[in-house]
This record gives structure tokens, sequence and C-alpha cells, in this order.
């Protein structure tokens, strides 16, 4: 049997497959095994699955699926796809290898394993990257370690957890992408973000253009916020600012109200310091 369609990660998490291994390949009612509730995967194209049934009815299973021993019988650690074909194949019996796997570690192999075949969308993959340092207890060092990502993108990935649900089921539609996620999580107003998502879905947006999108909405959102600051200044302090600059001859600025503030004077040497004085002191 060979170790090629696992890939490197795989042996490199756990052996999964050795040469002892091999020998030990049993076939398992296919009725016995169940699915890992764990399985970051949430989605599964029927349609391939379909054309895997077709060659598994032709070939049979070629490759040996994973599993634990449970109470009730067995748990798939990595193979869903090709059990489920199996089932739709009407296969009653199915090669697999059993291994003494914790949680942790059955977690880590189902990860990988779509994380190869790029099966993941990005928010069932930050979901997992969740469950593994939460529940398991893993640091982003130790989880980039562990499947061949650098810590700044689970971290990145991660993030897309604090998007709102309209954002993360569009990403799982594949309506925006986890670059254009990424962009749209610099807007802190919930609202807006969900406004500005729809608009780069319905209008195709590159991420760069939703980048550009984003840094022209924050500079119009910054300009409205001065302008209303602006607009809540009190007449009278204006005033009072104004007639201090005129009489003091430098900048001046008021901060607060009538009934309570501070009073800001700019200079900018010494001797504009003193001349400043000898006006507020009247020497």
């Amino acid at each position: 049997m060979s170790k090629k369609g696992l890939g490197k990660g795989l042996g490199a998490l756990i052996p999964i497959i050795d040469e002892k291994d091999e020998k030990d390949i049993q076939e398992i009612d296919i009725d016995e095994i169940k699915p890992n509730e764990r399985q970051p995967r949430k989605a599964f194209d029927e349609e391939k699955i379909k054309e895997l049934a077709f060659s598994i009815k032709e070939h049979g299973v070629l490759q040996p699926v994973i599993l634990r021993k449970t109470k009730t019988g067995y748990e798939l650690v990595a193979g869903e796809r090709r059990w489920r074909a199996a089932k739709i194949a009407g296969i009653e019996k199915i090669p697999a290898i059993i291994k003494n796997l914790t949680d942790a570690e059955v977690m880590q192999i189902a990860l990988i394993e779509n994380l190869q075949r790029e099966d993941l969308n990005p928010v069932e993959e930050a979901m997992a990257y969740k469950t593994l340092m939460e529940e398991f207890g893993m640091t982003q060092e130790e989880l980039a370690g562990r499947i061949g990502k650098s810590r700044s993108h689970i971290a990145n990935t991660v993030r897309l957890l604090n998007l709102e649900d309209e954002i993360k089921e569009m990403i799982n539609q594949g309506k925006i992408t986890a670059g254009h996620a990424r962009a749209l999580l610099s807007i802190d107003e919930s609202r807006e973000r969900i406004k500005i998502a729809k608009k780069i879905a319905e209008e195709n947006f590159s991420v760069r253009g939703t980048e550009d999108l984003i840094k022209t909405y924050s500079s119009k959102a910054k300009e409205k916020r001065n302008n209303s600051k602006n607009q809540e200044i009190n007449p009278a302090i204006n005033h009072i600012e104004e007639q201090l600059k005129k009489a003091l001859g430098t900048k001046v600025k008021i901060k607060g109200d009538e009934r309570r503030g501070k009073i800001e004077i700019d200079f900018y040497s010494e001797d504009e310091l003193e001349r400043i004085l000898e006006i507020i002191l009247g020497s």
C-alpha cells in the first residue's frame, strides 16, 4: 500500500501508515463505522462523492480509511469521503487500519487531511483551529508547527470568526474570499461591514479593489466624524478661543464646556513663553 496519497504533513504529524499497519489492514463492516463528530468539514460535494462511488464500484476502495475503536464500533479518523462513497456504491466492508489515538490527534489528522486536499472553506478552517487551541490547549505556534502553516496564517484565519454570521455564510457560499473578509475586519461598524460585503459580492470586487473601497470608506467616515465633531462645538467656546488667540498671538484650544474644561496654549520657544506670561500676568 503506497503512502503517497496521504501527503507529507500527515506523516510528519503522526505515523499514520507504516509497514506494520499495512500488514494489519482489516475489512470492517461499513455499518459499524460512524463519522467523526469533530470533522472540520461540514459540507461535502455530493457530485464528487458520487463520482468516487462510481470509481469504487469499478475498482474497489484502493486506500484504507483510518479508524479508532469505540464502545459501539469504530470512529472515522481519516477517509470520510471514501466511506461515504463506499456506502453509496453498496460496499459492505471497507479496508481499514485501526489506530489508538487521542481526541487531539484525531482532530489534528482530520484537519490536515482536509487542508491538504483543500476541502475546507476558510470558516471551517478557522473553526478547526479554534477547537484545537481552546479544547486541546494548543498555542498558535504549536499548531503552526504541527500542520505546516505560519502562525500569522492561523491568527488571520481565526480572526474571520469575529465577522457577522451573514458575512461568514457569504464565505461559505463562495461569494467572497478570505482575502475579502480579512479586509472587511478593518471596519468597526457591523452594519457597514455587512453593507460593504454585499457590495463586494454583487459587483465582483477583487481583493485589491476591496482594500481601495474600504480605504475610501474609512476616509469618508473619518471626515464625517470630524465634521460632526466640529458641528458640536459650542459657539460661545469657539468665540472665546478666537479672542484668546488674538490676545495672546498664538494657537489656543479650549476642551470642555462652560462648566468644566481646560485651556491649551501653544508656545514654541522660551522667549515666546515669557511673552505669553507677560500678557496673561499683565507685566
